[in-house]
């Protein structure tokens, strides 16, 4: 039971990440007073997903990503509002 659990577990694991880059956008760049942080963001059902690939040193890693969620919902409102949604 445990054994077929880790091996359901593990599938799903790797299939999420075969997926996940189907979803990706090209790296954008966001400037902030702290630095420059380049984020990966996902299509925009996917904004959950949006973390950063690189950040400066005097930033945390949850900071950066918070920062990258920030710009994919609001690149999420933009294509909601061209869309009329």
């Amino acid at each position: 039971m445990i054994r077929t659990g880790f091996v359901l577990l593990s599938a799903t694991i790797v299939l999420s990440g075969c997926l996940r880059s189907s979803y990706e956008s090209t790296p954008v760049e966001v400037n902030t007073p702290k630095g420059k942080v380049t984020c990966q963001l996902y299509t925009p059902d996917r904004v959950q997903w949006d973390e950063a690939i690189a950040k400066p040193a005097n930033m945390s890693e949850k900071e950066a990503d918070n920062i990258c969620i920030e710009k994919g919902a609001k690149q999420l409102e933009a294509y909601r509002a061209a869309r009329g949604v």
